[in-house]
């Protein structure tokens, strides 16, 4: 830190800025301001870093969305939602954390330009905050809010009222025991994590990935494995009473016919589907919700983490200059669990 205040509190760290939208190549290792804490929050040192889809979405501008869903931000942005660390600072008034706290947060979701996780120093509001779990260590609970809220939420407990734009009902999750829970995509950031909550829940789980990730699936808990580079799973599964879509988009719908009547659909990313008529005619639940931060919710994951529950997996882990490098790497496919940067 090159410049501090009298009372030692830095005011200029390292951050991964972009200055422009586009690939990997626009993140920028580079000073910025430490940022102020307002009222409601905490300042915490970042000991790690998780990434995930939204944060190459905002980096190339949000080009799969409608231009007038693009979102406008003012450059330079800092990417990034999920951290874990060690507070050093607290606002007046703030009474749930204190410094020295090892504390885990998906910090301002949704927000464009202003969640600021990749930085040596993040803001964050309390309600956003929790304990991190004392039996993984940094790096794991920097990998686990965004995609463990995301399972979460769609599958145990909403948490919130805010409405998904992309349809006018509310997300209601559905009862899991006993019921066959199809898992495509299962072993990526949010599919490994539905894996184990609907094996938690009693369901009977089949998950589809590929071939060198059978083993870990099944570790997780999963009853079969489809192998999709040898078979496609929407033509030998049948009767499914869920399909979580981890991988989702348009063809989502090509599941609508391994459901039975009164079954249900989660694309974890529901943009592009058309198939509703269809889904209406066969009886089946389309739904999906946005994830939003949730401290609550993340204190009450950290005992089901602390308690071997829920295992983080991780993908590969780079040096926080390297997070171009990371991207990179989300680039290429065929995820393992979780990315992360280290600081």
């Amino acid at each position: 830190m090159s410049a501090e205040k009298k009372n030692n509190r830095p005011t200029v760290m390292k951050a991964i800025r972009q200055h422009e939208f586009g690939g990997p190549e626009v993140l920028r290792y580079e000073d910025a301001p430490v940022p102020e804490v307002r009222k409601g929050e905490v300042l915490v040192k970042v000991k790690a870093i998780g990434l995930n889809p939204p944060d190459w979405y905002l980096r190339d501008g949000y080009k799969m969305l409608p231009p007038e869903w693009q979102p406008a931000v003012p450059f330079p942005i800092i990417l990034g939602t999920d951290i874990s660390g060690i507070v050093v600072e607290v606002s007046e008034g703030v009474k749930e954390f204190a410094v020295g706290d090892e504390v885990y947060a998906m910090v301002r979701f949704p927000s464009y330009g202003d969640s600021r996780a990749y930085a040596e120093y993040v803001s964050v509001d309390v309600s956003d905050l929790a304990l991190k779990p004392k039996n993984i260590d940094f790096v794991e609970a920097a990998a686990a809010p965004m995609s463990l809220l995301t399972a979460w939420q769609f599958l145990i407990e909403l948490g919130h009222n805010q409405p998904n734009p992309l349809q006018p009902n509310r997300h209601e999750p559905v009862p899991l025991t006993g019921k066959k829970v199809l898992v495509n995509g299962a072993a990526g950031g949010v599919g490994h994590f539905v894996v184990q909550l609907a094996k938690w829940k009693g369901a009977y789980v089949i998950a589809v990935a590929s071939e060198k990730q059978g083993n870990i699936l099944r570790e997780l808990g999963a009853d079969k494995f489809i192998d999709y580079t040898k078979q496609n799973a929407d033509e030998i599964v049948s009767d499914a009473d869920l399909v979580v879509d981890c991988v989702g988009g348009p063809a989502t719908g090509r599941f609508l016919k391994t459901l039975k009547k009164g079954g249900a659909l989660f694309p974890i990313f529901p943009l592009g589907f058309c198939g509703a008529a269809e889904a209406e005619k066969l009886g089946v639940t389309v739904s999906a919700t946005q994830v939003r931060s949730n401290g609550t919710q993340l204190s009450e994951l950290a005992s089901l983490i602390d308690n071997g529950t829920i295992k983080v997996v991780i993908d590969s882990v780079f040096p926080f200059a390297d997070a171009r490098k990371a991207h990179e790497r989300a680039a290429k496919g065929n995820i393992q669990g979780k990315i992360a940067l280290t600081v």
